[in-house]
């Protein structure tokens, strides 16, 4: 077990939770919305959140680069990269919905070493270490069995967002050949393919700290999370996570994106 790892890993962990509490202060309680130049929507509690896991994470570790959301990228000499979602689903967080978490992911010379994503109004820490399996909150969770589309649930953000890039026929006919489908959005969708309750998630128009927490809770719980050719690339704006079992068949059955 890598020390280095471990030391950032525990803070990851202990950082996103305070974090989540300070945003989750601001909660179902009539927080005041801006929209950013990209339209999309920001509280004083992204910002405090975030501001906070900056000033903890140099306080231990000055030398770390960072990049998140809210305040976009500082730069290190250590190697290591932290990449942090304060509210990844601001818009669920907005409109009173639980469905959110703070995201911390951890780089170590471009490799995914570490993830957390802690859910503040459902009290539930998502999280995982390279080599040392994937855990909500105590309990080590694990992906489904499931290999036959024809038993798949299939998860999804918003429709629209298939719709804007011409994928909406590729998402629709995956729609046809699986037997659920559940709009659980944002980060959601990927943790429940991690714990197995789901098989597929299927997403566009994500950036990297929307992901970069998320793949190593998918991989460390034995599935597979990568862009829609098939490559791992947290600057991708389209990503699929799988059980594994299911992913090179998904795969086939999406467009090349970019090419509609």
């Amino acid at each position: 077990m890598n020390a280095d790892w471990k030391n950032r890993y525990e803070l990851a962990v202990e950082g996103a939770e305070d974090a989540g509490k300070l945003a989750m202060s601001h909660f179902d309680c009539g927080v005041t919305v801006e929209w950013k130049a990209d339209e999309s929507p920001v509280t004083v509690a992204d910002r405090q959140a975030e501001t906070y896991l900056r000033a903890l994470i140099l306080k231990h570790f000055p030398n770390d680069a960072l990049l998140g959301e809210e305040h976009g990228e500082g730069t290190g000499s250590s190697g290591y990269r932290w990449i942090m979602d304060p509210i990844d689903g601001t818009r669920s967080f907005v409109r009173g919905i639980p469905i959110w978490a703070t995201l911390v992911g951890l780089e170590y010379k471009g490799e995914l070493v570490a993830g957390v994503a802690h859910l503040p109004a459902m009290a539930q820490t998502y999280r995982a270490l390279r080599g040392e399996g994937a855990f909500r909150d105590d309990r080590r969770i694990h992906v489904s069995d499931v290999a036959d589309l024809a038993k798949a649930h299939l998860y999804y953000s918003s429709v629209s967002w298939f719709t804007r890039v011409g994928a909406e026929k590729a998402f629709l006919d995956l729609v046809r050949v699986t037997e659920r489908q559940r709009g659980f959005g944002d980060f959601y969708g990927f943790v429940l393919v991690a714990q197995g309750a789901g098989d597929i998630m299927l997403e566009h128009g994500v950036h990297a700290w929307d992901v970069a927490a998320l793949i190593p809770i998918v991989e460390e719980a034995g599935g597979k999370m990568t862009d829609w050719k098939g490559a791992v690339d947290i600057s991708k704006p389209d990503v699929l996570a799988t059980n594994g079992k299911l992913h090179s068949t998904v795969l086939k059955l999406l467009p090349e994106p970019g090419h509609h």
